[in-house]
């Protein structure tokens, strides 16, 4: 069989499985792409690739940490904080809420902290005569941006262990951050005036006479829930392992010089992730003397592994198949990204997409990109994962939709159309831009 056909047939294995893994959902991502990996190598007789051992271990350690500060209540106290900011601005929630959505899933490094905010921007848009397609829309999208700007996210430790070492956090995040911050004022501005106000939509004003929505109640009826003590300690303890992080990212020399197969210099940024979150939640643990057992049980443990079961296997198999076919497909994908580098864009949003994995996506797409683009032009496109919104296949988009008794958030018939798109197209096209520009004015 020749390597191009050798190619089709395997790339067929790898879509297959992937689509297989999304239709499964969960941790069925990362078994069928495991299935894939296996079907390659006893199959095909493929050589297989290396697992995504550092990033797996830097999900484990971040969302070990988020964990323990779920069980000591600092979610919920992040989401307190979130929610009087939303509700201090009701008017203006169509702005506000994409900027918290942003904000705390660059804390928090995962889009989970999103889930606990989709009531309370649908209460507040509701009660407000706003249409909660627009604030809902915008912040789930936005969640998103969040992730490619967060020093501890998921698909941030996929990223970091594929770039050279000479590019470092800090020059990651000082493209993605601010490039971010605009593209979620200009989604913001842009869903501001889609639709129809809920006084006007005759659809919604039709089924609130026929009694399939509640009137939006007058009073205030904002539920003060009681907070354990140890919820904004524990907070306080993860945002401050966030900012060591950060500090010894900007600051190589603050790290220690260690020497690893021969090599000596600074302590690498993946070892920094996993020691520090594992020992911020070992502070927290103990500080707020948290019952290991009920970290176990926490959702975000629970999302957590399946992020790195799902990583873990797709980009198993990712790398499986582009170390087997590096001429058939690699080299030619390598000349249209350094022939079109947009191209590179395009390809991270699309594969981002279809496995709905941010960090899959990187750790499929990125090495492709590295061998005829700069770091600093690869960082600035990278964003473009903001298409896992592509497919209603995800959490944050049917809760939000379940959730808006309006039915004004919705899905259609057309998988790619719902009322996710626009903000998302308008993200991606504008965080490209932006983080193209200070690529180019900045490296």
């Amino acid at each position: 069989m020749s390597s191009t056909w050798q190619a089709v047939v395997q790339g067929a294995v790898v879509l297959l499985a992937i689509f297989l893994g999304v239709r499964t959902g969960g941790i069925g991502l990362g078994l069928w792409g495991a299935a894939g990996t296996a079907v390659l190598v006893f199959a095909f007789g493929a050589d297989p690739g290396s697992p995504p051992i550092d990033a797996f271990f830097i999900i484990i350690a971040v969302i070990t940490a988020s964990a323990v500060m779920q069980a000591a209540g600092g979610i919920d106290w992040l989401v307190s904080i979130a929610s009087k900011i939303i509700r201090r601005n009701p008017h203006r929630i169509t702005i506000v809420a994409p900027l918290v959505a942003f904000i705390f899933t660059v804390g928090a490094g995962t889009s989970n902290i999103f889930f606990a905010l989709i009531p309370v921007i649908y209460e507040t848009a509701y009660r407000n005569g706003v249409r909660p397609e627009r604030p809902l829309a915008a912040s789930t999208v936005t969640s998103g941006l969040g992730i490619t700007a967060s020093p501890v996210s998921a698909a941030m430790a996929a990223f970091l262990t594929l770039l050279p070492k000479d590019f470092s956090l800090a020059d990651i995040l000082t493209i993605t951050i601010p490039a971010s911050i605009v593209a979620c004022i200009a989604t913001s501005l842009v869903q501001y005036r889609l639709g129809k106000d809920l006084k006007d939509d005759e659809a919604f004003q039709t089924r609130l006479k026929a009694g399939l929505v509640p009137s939006p109640e007058a009073a205030d009826d904002e539920h003060h829930a009681a907070l354990p003590r140890t919820a904004a300690r524990s907070a306080y303890v993860f945002l401050a392992a966030v900012v060591v992080i950060v500090v010894l990212g900007l600051f190589d020399e603050l790290r220690p010089t260690v020497t690893v197969n021969d090599s000596t210099g600074p302590l690498s940024m993946t070892t920094v992730i996993e020691l520090v979150m594992f020992t911020a939640a070992l502070v927290n643990l103990l500080w707020n003397r948290v019952p290991p057992a009920d970290v176990i049980t926490e959702p975000l443990m629970g999302s957590g592994l399946v992020a790195a079961i799902a990583l873990f296997g797709i980009a198993w198999m990712a790398d499986t198949f582009i170390v087997n076919n590096q001429k058939a497909v690699v080299d030619p994908l390598a000349d249209i990204v350094k022939d079109h580098p947009l191209f590179l864009a395009v390809a991270l949003f699309l594969v981002a997409g279809l496995t709905t994995s941010q960090s899959a996506a990187t750790r499929t797409i990125v090495p492709i990109a590295l061998a005829s683009l700069a770091p600093a032009t690869i960082a600035a496109m990278w964003p473009s994962l903001i298409g896992v919104w592509l497919f209603p296949a995800n959490g944050s988009q049917i809760a939000a939709v379940n959730i808006d008794k309006t039915g004004t958030t919705r899905l259609s018939k057309v998988p790619i159309w719902h009322s996710f798109t626009i903000p998302m197209l308008v993200s991606w096209v504008v965080v490209v831009l932006v983080g193209l520009l200070i690529a180019a004015l900045v490296f």
